[in-house]
């Protein structure tokens, strides 16, 4: 390991402090750039979008908020409590709920993206290599996109978000805040990111608005290539970690996993949710704990949608699950399966239809183009 912290196993992930802006200047660096990122950089322009133009998508669909739920009832959890079920009984104090949910859903992934588009923004201070580099100048520029876009369906739908919860605000400032390299690409490329494909992926399957639909899709155009990005540094990576590196790698992967997890949605951070429908937070986190423990413990989560699920995936494709972390996340999903799988994640299909939608969009006056270019 470096004497700053990164595990460096592959050139192309070598990088300088922050504020080291002398080594970009040395004259080496200019003939020793990667061609690993090429096929994704280049790809970028098949999957451009501008969430300003109402070609792409229009923020201006309309929604009846109070009578239609953004999200299916099944999805929120403490709506199949006894306690919360029979306080909301009004079938109009019902959907509010639930669009009032989704909002913390949709205020969650705002806050992540943004989170992504500084951690982006950070790695290219840091990473040395110019095709690197190149990759995260252009993920920054995708991210900023998302975070317009978020915000613009949010400010249609509820007016404004809600604040980022504490669990997902604090390892948002670790991962960005982090010197080491590692930690930024598993944090955010691998956990946020694979936790995020599921959630598009879920969000886009079950969500009853058109608009949040087509949103999903093109934001996963985008986050299928950043995930290709983590893909490349565990594929470079992981292989050549000592014994001790790997322990600190999957150690630290596995602590990130079970917040995101765990700890993100948990009732005790939506207590402002409950309070104006006279809901005791409480009582409700009470009765999900009760309804946790009455779970078989020897069932798994099958369904390949399932946003931990996919989370999980994620992880165990890239080496970073093995023996000495394989019971913690056995306890939730059938890795043995997993490993039956193939490498494609539940969003790819949705992102490659996605791509063709935007290709048609993009490239429908090419010849035009081509000539202009001339």
């Amino acid at each position: 390991m470096a004497a700053d912290g990164n595990i460096t196993k592959d050139i192309i992930y070598d990088a300088v402090a922050p504020d080291d802006f002398e080594s970009m200047l040395e004259l080496d660096r200019y003939n020793n750039r990667s061609t690993a990122f090429d096929k994704i950089i280049s790809a970028t322009h098949d999957h451009f979008w501008d969430p300003l133009d109402r070609k792409y998508i229009d923020f201006d669909e309309p929604f009846d908020m109070e009578n239609q739920s953004i999200l299916p009832e099944d999805m929120v959890v403490s709506l199949q409590t006894k306690y919360v079920s029979d306080k909301l009984s009004d079938p109009k104090d019902r959907i509010r709920f639930i669009n009032q949910f989704a909002l913390r859903s949709f205020s969650s992934i705002l806050h992540g993206e943004q989170g992504a588009l500084n951690l982006s923004a950070s790695l290219c201070h840091v990473l040395k290599d110019q095709g690197a580099q190149e990759y995260a100048a252009n993920q920054t520029r995708e991210e900023a996109r998302h975070v317009t876009a978020f915000a613009k369906y949010i400010k249609a739908r509820w007016g404004r978000p809600v604040e980022c919860g504490p669990t997902l605000k604090a390892l948002l400032v670790d991962i960005i805040g982090s010197p080491e390299v590692y930690k930024k690409i598993v944090g955010m490329q691998m956990l946020v990111e694979g936790l995020a494909m599921g959630a598009f992926a879920t969000f886009f399957k079950v969500s009853n608005d058109p608009l949040a639909k087509k949103l999903m899709q093109l934001v996963m155009t985008d986050e299928a290539f950043h995930h290709k990005f983590g893909k490349i540094w565990a594929d470079r990576t992981i292989p050549h970690l000592s014994e001790a590196e790997r322990n600190q790698v999957e150690d630290w992967t596995a602590h990130c996993a079970q917040k995101l997890f765990f700890d993100r949605a948990a009732p005790d951070q939506m207590a402002r949710m409950f309070e104006p429908y006279g809901l005791d937070p409480a009582r409700v986190t009470a009765d999900i704990i009760e309804r946790r423990k009455s779970r078989d413990p020897s069932r798994r989560i099958t369904n390949e949608g399932n946003i931990f699920r996919v989370l999980v995936k994620t992880l165990f494709k890239a080496g970073l699950i093995t023996q000495r972390t394989r019971s913690f996340y056995g306890l939730y999903v059938d890795l043995d399966e997993l490993a039956g799988e193939g490498d494609r994640m539940i969003g790819d299909d949705i992102a490659e239809e996605g791509i063709r939608y935007l290709q048609e969009i993009n490239f429908k006056d090419r010849s035009r183009v081509a000539v202009a270019a001339e």
